[in-house]
């Protein structure tokens, strides 16, 4: 037997093996740090709902224009279109909705129109008919007619603006500002 190829043999082998540890160290690091990247990640999720024209982008804390559009449409619907049987299901539809700094004083004044609305026996119904986007206040203004109904009275037609302001908050969407009002769109462009 020839030591000196042994020992050159057994020497080139605990090279290879320090050698494939390291490899393998950097290795653990690196999916450690693509791991920890994927976990933190802000993912964006792209849908193409049918109801809507294109292709739309919702990320943890915002979505393209089209997306608050929906919404904004969809709120001033849900509040466009009360009666007397629907006024509890709208007010607990909307809760959840709502920004915190909003909700208190919102829910409040639905409460009071609620109770009207079943005390006196009214039904509103909404018809939108048009919607702007103010840009410098990423604010909609749904504007439409309003018809309000009740018991042997005559109904009562004038145009209608919800102004909404829709933002986004881990995915879901949160209604940052909402204001009614009778009349067209207040927006701080010219139009």
């Amino acid at each position: 037997m020839d030591f000196h190829t042994l020992t050159r043999t057994w020497r080139g082998l605990n090279a290879e093996n320090r050698f494939h540890r390291l490899v393998v160290a950097v290795l653990l690091l690196t999916n450690l740090l693509t791991l920890l990247a994927l976990v933190r990640a802000d993912h964006t999720v792209v849908l193409v709902p049918p109801i809507l024209e294109g292709e739309v982008n919702i990320a943890r804390d915002s979505a393209s224009r089209s997306v608050k559009e929906a919404w904004a449409v969809h709120v001033a619907g849900l509040l466009g279109n009360v009666s007397a049987g629907s006024a509890d299901f709208i007010r607990e539809a909307l809760e959840p909705l709502l920004a915190p700094p909003l909700r208190r004083e919102i829910l409040a004044v639905i409460g009071d129109q609620v109770e009207a609305i079943k005390r006196e026996r009214v039904a509103m119904y909404f018809s939108p008919n048009a919607l702007r986007y103010d840009q410098a206040s990423d604010t909609f203004f749904v504007t439409g007619r309003q018809v309000s109904a009740g018991p042997g009275a005559e109904p009562v037609r004038h145009q209608r603006t919800y102004e909404v302001r829709v933002g986004f908050q881990h995915y879901r969407p949160v209604i940052r500002h909402l204001d009614v009002y009778p009349g067209g769109p207040r927006t701080t462009e010219q139009p």
